[in-house]
């Protein structure tokens, strides 16, 4: 018989049926979950959450991000497992499971061995469709083939190795620096620089952003990417992040949708919109031409090579020239100034770096391409920052149907893992690349995992899934060869004008910043010197 206060209040009482039908439904729902992921391997250790939902795990980590100390939440994560020792853990967050790993066993069957079973997934398409639209960084299966396919051989040697570009966008660069040791952030200079240099090759027409630090391109790019990022980040409560930067109004509704729901066609991106007022044009240019005229050019820009193989999509072209142009200028960006973040703190490298390149060069002569590939240290030097700063820090992928890890579950934590369709991994490099017991024990010839030694690599190369900067397996980065190219060619001509960098920057101040790809957090203030010579 009901309470007679109850019956005085049938919309209380019809809460509380419908709370106990969802509490009986939910539990059903999570008893035949785990009987299905036991029958396909363990449980990874649970990261316990102390909020509803785990939404504590959640604000958790939007603080580490938001104060640049994202591997100590990766530490906090790892804490779960047994003895603290282990390097895959899992929880939820509402009914979407996470599966946090750091084995390179986990990450070699995601992106090789089972990559039939791992994807994008819809979840991450449609976070980042607004931005990347249907990009090779967002799609699967046959569509992802196909951009792979078209965006290859604008990526090879031959395209490569004409390096005018480089030079062009360098020495505009360098104009910036007076080399009398006034204090300069490096890394402002080096992203605006990748701007330059990206647009120029990847549209035939820069953005100019080293002589207009200002202008409404760059800034509507930067901020676009830190909203993403927190949406990615923020899983099935993406649409609580404010958007007020990424989204401006067409429509008379309440600035209360701006916290949610996914109304997007009552919206129009703010940033979203320059970007695209940006592209537009060269995209009306390139599908203007025809194929004639397009073939009688000597050289062809990234977007004009696109329309000469007969894309008309102009959908297609807009997504993949942001998507390629956000990997083009940020992973190079990151990796320069984490390098001149090193020389300038270890002048015995900086002099070192340089002498192989005065030695092979002279202090005027612009190396070409077999020039870069042939001096070993500055590789060694390349190679060394990208252990320690990958370019995408952390990743992810989608189960596409169930499946497995290979370790990591059990109580031991050495089992197989169970992985329903639709569980969500993430993996880091950058965490993974810094684990000490995947290298030699310190010595005087392999100094601690930490510390940025590029001789470690004269005697010593990782095995193969312990050093991913750039991806492995068949998703691997198709433009890691521009990356590198253009980031020696800058060190090597700069190197070759300046012989000295002090530190400017503040204690503490040298932290990770982790976006979509890695970036030091508060810049690099450094004073450069010109050399005696010069």
């Amino acid at each position: 018989m009901l309470h007679p206060a109850l019956a005085h209040y049938p919309l209380l009482l019809l809460l509380l049926l419908l709370t106990t039908c969802t509490l009986i439904y939910q539990t059903l729902l999570s008893n035949l979950e785990s009987k299905a992921i036991r029958k396909l391997g363990s449980f990874a250790p649970r990261v316990r959450n102390r909020l509803p939902f785990g939404l504590d795990i959640v604000l958790r980590s939007v603080m580490h991000t938001r104060k640049d100390s994202v591997l100590e939440f990766w530490d906090w994560v790892f804490s779960f497992t047994p003895n603290r020792s282990g390097y895959t853990a899992e929880f939820y967050i509402g009914r979407q499971r996470v599966i946090f790993t750091a084995d390179p066993r986990n990450v070699r069957a995601v992106l090789a061995t089972q990559m039939s079973d791992y994807g994008k997934g819809k979840s991450f398409h449609d976070d980042w469709h607004p931005f990347l639209g249907d990009s090779i960084f967002t799609t699967d299966g046959e569509a992802w083939r196909y951009s792979r396919q078209l965006i290859r051989p604008q990526f090879v040697k031959d395209r490569l190795s004409d390096l005018g570009i480089f030079e062009k966008h360098v020495g505009r660069l360098m104009s910036h620096i007076d080399g009398h040791g006034e204090e300069i952030d490096i890394a402002d200079l080096f992203y605006r620089m990748t701007l330059d240099s990206t647009t120029d090759y990847l549209l035939g027409e820069s953005v100019d952003s080293l002589d207009d630090p200002r202008t409404e391109f760059a800034s509507a790019f930067a901020e676009v990417q830190r909203v993403q990022n927190t949406i990615a980040s923020s899983g099935p409560f993406s649409p609580l992040v404010p958007k007020k930067s990424y989204v401006s109004y067409n429509h008379p509704i309440p600035a209360l949708l701006d916290y949610g729901f996914h109304l997007i066609f009552f919206l129009m991106r703010a940033g979203l919109k320059v970007i695209n007022a940006f592209v537009n044009p060269f995209i009306d240019r390139a599908l203007q031409m025809d194929m004639s005229e397009l073939n009688k050019k000597k050289s062809l820009s990234f977007l004009e090579a696109l329309a000469a193989t007969g894309t008309k999509d102009r959908k297609y072209l807009r997504d993949q020239v942001v998507a390629v142009l956000l990997a083009g200028r940020d992973t190079t960006a990151g990796a320069l100034s984490f390098t001149f973040q090193a020389l300038a703190e270890q002048s015995d490298i900086l002099r070192k770096l340089r002498q192989e390149i005065l030695d092979r060069l002279g202090d005027t002569e612009p190396p070409s391409y077999e020039d870069l590939k042939n001096m070993p240290y500055l590789q060694h030097c390349m190679n060394e920052t990208l252990r320690l700063y990958p370019a995408v820090p952390i990743n992810l992928r989608t189960s596409l149907r169930d499946t497995t890890l290979p370790t990591g579950g059990g109580s031991d934590g050495l089992q197989p893992v169970g992985v329903l369709k639709d569980t969500i991994i993430v993996y880091s490099a950058l965490y993974m690349q810094r684990r000490a017991d995947l290298y030699p024990p310190p010595s005087s010839q392999f100094p601690d995992v930490l510390t940025y030694s590029p001789e470690r690599w004269e005697n010593w190369t990782p095995k193969t899934w312990n050093y991913i900067p750039f991806n492995r397996g068949p998703r691997i980065c198709i433009g890691r060869q521009f990356a590198l190219t253009q980031m020696g060619y800058t060190i090597t001509r700069i190197l070759q004008r300046f012989e000295r960098i002090d530190v400017r920057w503040r204690d503490g101040e040298q932290k990770i910043k982790c976006d979509v790809v890695i970036s030091p957090a508060h810049g690099v203030k450094v004073g450069f010197w010109k050399a005696q010579a010069n």
